[in-house]
């Protein structure tokens, strides 16, 4: 008789494809209280450390909050939130000066998102909450903060993305769901101040981990995407 799997190869036994692991990745934005567990945690770390780099410098750092850490530094940042404070970007995530087709893809998902939960366009306060929420990783029981040396170029930030694009579809293979979070980059200051991150280093952004509740409205929104058409040119002769 074939002794029991243990739970990281239970899971392996019905992991996903590539393409499939690929295209059920999704922003969720709430989470169930069910822990992680360490090892499936670290692997889908050293899962994404595959990731390539230039000259494999490797110039990813990531601080795992779980616990009470995450727990203090989710309801700190939420307050801040909630409080109106803007906090000071280190980096600009978005363009400074909004246009099309962005500027439509952009309202578009935003709606969407607030259509799911029942928002109204004018509901300015619930709007407010609702953005505050990141801060609370969606209640996820895994709050990953990324960080990157000041000094590096344009070049390790295209790695970096590589690498939490890594993570995420490591995630789907053990069943679990994430959200990227570049609103953390908003309290960048505080964060280093609270996880004793050196000056030497930035926050890119955060990200919520764990297994999604699947009776949360927000969680059944469907990003569209663009048809090939829209975005790929087959090249047959040169100019």
């Amino acid at each position: 008789m074939n002794a029991p799997l243990s739970p990281p190869a239970a899971l392996e036994a019905s992991a996903p494809t590539a393409e499939e692991a690929i295209r059920s990745r999704r922003s969720v934005r709430a989470f169930l209280p069910t822990p992680v567990p360490d090892e499936i945690l670290a692997r889908i770390l050293e899962l994404g450390a595959r990731a390539p780099s230039g000259s494999n410098i490797q110039p990813w750092q990531v601080a795992v909050l779980r616990g009470e850490p995450l727990a203090a530094l989710t309801r700190e940042l939420h307050a801040l939130s909630l409080a109106g404070d803007p906090g000071r970007e280190d980096y600009a995530y978005y363009p400074r000066q909004w246009r099309e087709p962005y500027l439509g893809r952009r309202r578009k998902v935003g709606w969407d998102l607030y259509g799911t939960l029942g928002i109204a366009k004018r509901d300015i306060e619930r709007m407010r909450q609702q953005h505050a929420r990141n801060f609370l990783f969606f209640d996820a029981p895994v709050g990953l903060v990324f960080t990157i040396d000041r000094d590096l170029e344009r070049g390790s930030w295209l790695d970096y993305g590589m690498f939490l694009q890594n993570i995420m579809i490591a995630a789907r293979s053990f069943g679990l769901d994430t959200c990227p979070q570049a609103a953390f980059n908003t309290y960048g200051a505080v964060i280093a101040r609270r996880l004793a991150i050196p000056d030497t280093q930035m926050v890119v952004c955060g990200m919520a981990l764990g297994y999604a509740d699947a009776t949360a409205p927000e969680n059944r929104l469907e990003t569209e995407r663009e048809s090939l058409e829209g975005f790929v040119r087959f090249v047959d002769t040169l100019a």
